[in-house]
């Protein structure tokens, strides 16, 4: 008697019917089963056999090993992934019970996968809510046709982590390495022809598809990382446009920019990807504990794309240290933010000015270590440095901004920047407040408003040596 535990594949049979464009009359036919059979299969009523593998095989031309691969191993990681939120701390979940839960009732999970997704979305968008009451009672939400909002919270809800795309990218990145193979590919897989052209030609584009005369022109001010970037992007929008729109579909917007910005943010995540592969870039990570210049030299990218790929290392199963990303300019606008680790940032208004990411402009290029600690107690480690877009010619403007990059303090041990570092201690963390509108440190002499609920106390009689003197009752 055989100790082989049969095959189920359900889901990924529909999905392959689907993706063919067939019924499952016609799968049948081609199969030469019965229609009701083809049901069965994808119902898991019914296991595969070896010869049932075959057949698809051979009439679809699928990779066996691919199609037979244990699908249940990533429900189960992205399962238990879910479970551990505190939400279901309470409850007993043993493993093993998960691991059937995912590989015999696959339709169960993906319905408790999307139902958690969209939990975690409307939790983000109470956050974001604004409760100061209208003239008639009713709560005003400032971020419901706010597109940039819309797309950090797409985001932020499932972490920056799209593990369909980075499969997707995976498979593309086997024939596509480095900038000369990337032209090489576009000419022979979609026949165009990269131009490199001065930026007076290209009219304030950076890139631009000319699909008439069949080419794809480059701004020839662009750095090597960022050219390459550019064709990614470009070859993303060509060759992984399927998967990044089934991702889009998940989410739900309100207003057409929020939705392009997000289809902005997903593209630019596939090209990070197909630079920068899953399986590859989590091994080298390891290796090189996390230092992202000589990340950025390895892969050939900068040092912004580097730091930005680190925060999306949150593949189930193949989890890596999770990050928090933050970008701003000298007037310390936020124009990108991500989280993958925690960081309570400030939905509205400027971050702290105690935090180094705003002072890393007095000394560029140079990456700046900090331990931070937030008036809870719980702390976190940051990198921050300056990093220029722009330029590339003498006269041509460019723009510094500074970018941050931290963790939680129980992964710092595993970054390059605290190894053998014993000034680096997390004893000496800078107290820092997610806002001062929401920071209750009073003796903070960098403080630029009061905190909400705060007795301010009149100066008569006394100035304090801080902006505001508040009542301690």
């Amino acid at each position: 008697m055989s100790s082989e535990r049969p095959v189920y594949m359900g889901p990924r049979l529909k999905r392959l019917r689907r993706d063919l464009g067939l019924t499952q009359a016609d799968m049948a036919a081609d199969l030469e089963i019965s229609a009701s059979y083809v049901a069965l299969l994808e119902r898991n009523q019914r296991p595969f056999t070896a010869d049932m593998l075959l057949r698809l095989a051979r009439t679809y031309k699928i990779d066996m090993a691919e199609l037979a691969g244990d699908g249940g191993e990533e429900y189960t990681a992205r399962l238990e992934a879910v479970l551990k939120d505190p939400m279901f701390a309470d409850i007993d979940f043993p493993q093993l019970d998960t691991a059937d839960v995912a590989t015999s009732y696959p339709g169960f999970t993906e319905a408790m996968l999307r139902l958690y997704t969209a939990y975690r979305e409307e939790q983000l968008a109470l956050a974001d809510k604004d409760t100061s009451a209208r003239s008639d009672g009713s709560s005003v939400d400032p971020d419901a046709a706010d597109p940039v909002a819309q797309a950090r919270r797409y985001l932020a809800a499932r972490r920056n982590s799209f593990s369909n795309i980075d499969d997707a990218a995976e498979r593309l990145a086997e024939s596509v390495n480095g900038l000369e193979s990337m032209i090489a590919h576009l000419k022979d897989n979609h026949g165009l022809q990269v131009r490199r052209l001065p930026s007076d030609v290209m009219m304030g584009a950076t890139r631009r598809l000319d699909r008439h005369r069949r080419q794809i022109l480059i701004d020839d001010q662009l750095d090597n990382a960022s050219q390459m970037f550019q064709l990614a992007l470009q070859l993303s929008y060509l060759e992984l446009n399927s998967e990044i729109d089934a991702v889009l579909k998940e989410g739900s917007f309100t207003t057409e920019s929020g939705e392009r910005l997000t289809k902005r943010a997903l593209t630019g995540y596939a090209a990070a990807a197909l630079l920068m592969p899953y399986s590859a870039f989590a091994k080298a990570v390891e290796t090189r504990h996390y230092d992202v210049e000589a990340l950025a030299r390895q892969f050939g990218t900068s040092f912004e794309q580097t730091a930005h790929r680190l925060t999306t290392l949150q593949k189930p199963g193949q989890e890596r240290v999770p990050f928090f990303f933050i970008r701003v300019d000298p007037a310390g606008n936020v124009s990108k933010r991500l989280d993958g680790a925690g960081f309570p940032f400030a939905r509205h208004g400027g971050a702290c000015p105690l935090w180094s990411v705003h002072q890393a402009f007095r000394s560029p290029r140079q990456v700046i270590t900090q331990w931070l600690e937030l008036p809870d107690g719980e702390r976190f480690f940051s990198i921050a440095r300056t990093v220029t877009a722009g330029g590339g010619a003498f006269g041509t403007q460019r723009v510094e901004r500074a970018i941050a990059l931290g963790c939680a303090a129980e992964h710092a041990d595993r970054l390059i920047y605290t190894r053998d570092r014993p000034d680096i201690n997390p004893d000496n963390a800078t107290p820092i407040g997610v806002t001062c509108r929401l920071c209750h440190r009073t003796k903070c002499r960098a403080r630029s408003a009061p905190p909400i609920g705060r007795q301010i106390l009149s100066d008569d009689f006394r100035q304090a040596n801080t902006p505001f003197g508040f009542s301690h009752s």
